[in-house]
């Protein structure tokens, strides 16, 4: 993907191709009516426990199946800005006992109303209890049995490797209870947020397959451990080919319980915009290697225009392209060296709140400065 003009806590620039968010509309009468579903021999209503079941072992796949599916809904919801008589089928999975059920953003947001549907095909009216549109996390609600309740633990997405086996569990285009199996294909992905003019860092990018209908669903790891949220793909056709993506878990821990304690969640930013240092950049502003990035503009009364960072101010060419010089270049943060914008929005998604001190290490007429940043709240470019 090609970048430009990334804000930090941060926009993503254009695209190749399309990012499709994996919420899907079909026509309520393709939606059929829930069935009593007997699983492995059991009823239903009896299959899991009500508690998180953790293992240190690792678990076939069917058995991550047998352990996970009692805790995944689907989520049908009627939209209030979509095509009258349409009806958006996504998925979720069962947080905690008390009803909490965790989805994306983008698949409640402008509902006007939203059915969860369990296992055994009982459904219930779920309200909203909090929504960030930044990470594309929402957390609904239902008053459901309590023998209905299955939450699924939640693992420590710091801990996936490229190449470690994940599955994704969901409702694709409204086929409920649906499993797809593949690998971590890379970790730390940047993904443009819907309509926020922000973009969500460290990413899980895997080739599990991922449709239509998936967002929300858990991504797991093969402990039977939610590590991320199923949340988009990357297609020229709006269908899955190869790349999907999740939101990582360490995230969901991080911003669901403040969405069920205050019904949102207060972003740090930092307010900058600019480019990663590439060879040619490099070059031209003398660097012995091409890591760190460049601060092209500030925005005026942001937290980093109250440290006193500044922008470029003036362009230099080379190979017929343009290139703005003259700004800060950020080598680190709170110590940990800085490649590209990637690991600066990482540590804030990671580390920082709002009202947190964070030191950036900046390049400046040749000369290393630190910089002290007292992070405010990200501001809403709608």
């Amino acid at each position: 993907m090609e970048k430009s003009g990334i804000i930090v806590g941060g926009f993503l620039g254009a695209t190749v191709v399309l990012v499709v968010f994996t919420f899907m509309m079909i026509p309520p009468a393709t939606i059929l009516p829930p069935e009593i579903i007997v699983t492995n021999g059991y009823s239903a209503t009896t299959v899991g426990e009500q508690t998180p079941i953790r293992t240190s072992k690792d678990l076939s796949l069917t058995e991550i199946f047998e352990r996970s599916e009692a805790g995944v809904v689907r989520v049908n919801v009627i939209k209030s800005e979509q095509i009258e008589g349409l009806n958006g089928v996504g998925s979720g999975f069962v947080f905690d006992q008390s009803g909490h059920v965790i989805t994306n953003h983008h698949v409640i947001d402008n509902s006007e109303k939203i059915v969860v549907t369990f296992l055994d095909g009982s459904s219930y009216n779920a309200n909203i209890i909090g929504s960030d549109p930044f990470t594309d996390i929402a957390v609904i609600k239902v008053d459901a049995e309590p023998s209905l309740l299955h939450p699924l633990p939640v693992g420590d997405s710091s801990n996936l490797k490229v190449g470690m086996q994940v599955v994704a569990i969901g409702n694709p285009f409204g086929l409920s209870g649906s499993m797809t199996a593949g690998i971590v294909s890379q970790l730390g992905r940047l993904l443009p947020s819907q309509d926020t003019g922000f973009s969500i860092p460290d990413v899980i990018q895997t080739d599990a397959a991922i449709n239509p209908g998936n967002s929300g669903g858990p991504l797991l790891n093969i402990k039977g451990e939610v590590v991320g949220i199923n949340t988009a793909i990357q297609s020229a056709i709006g269908e899955f080919t190869g790349i999907g993506f999740a939101i990582p878990s360490k995230t969901v821990s991080k911003i669901a319980p403040q969405l069920i304690e205050e019904g949102e969640y207060h972003h740090p930013w930092v307010g900058i915009s600019g480019r990663d240092i590439d060879p040619d950049l490099a070059k031209i502003l003398n660097l012995k290697d091409a890591k760190g990035f460049l601060i092209v503009t500030v925005v005026e009364a942001s937290p980093a225009d109250k440290a006193g960072l500044i922008g470029s101010s003036k362009t230099k060419e080379i190979d017929g392209v343009t290139y703005q010089v003259g700004g800060d270049i950020i080598l680190s943060v709170d110590g940990k060296p800085v490649r590209k914008i990637d690991d600066i929005l990482i540590h804030l998604q990671r580390e920082k709140s709002v009202g947190d001190e964070m030191v950036l290490e900046i390049l400046r007429d040749g000369r290393n400065t630190n910089f002290v940043i007292l992070l405010e709240e990200r501001p809403n470019l709608n």
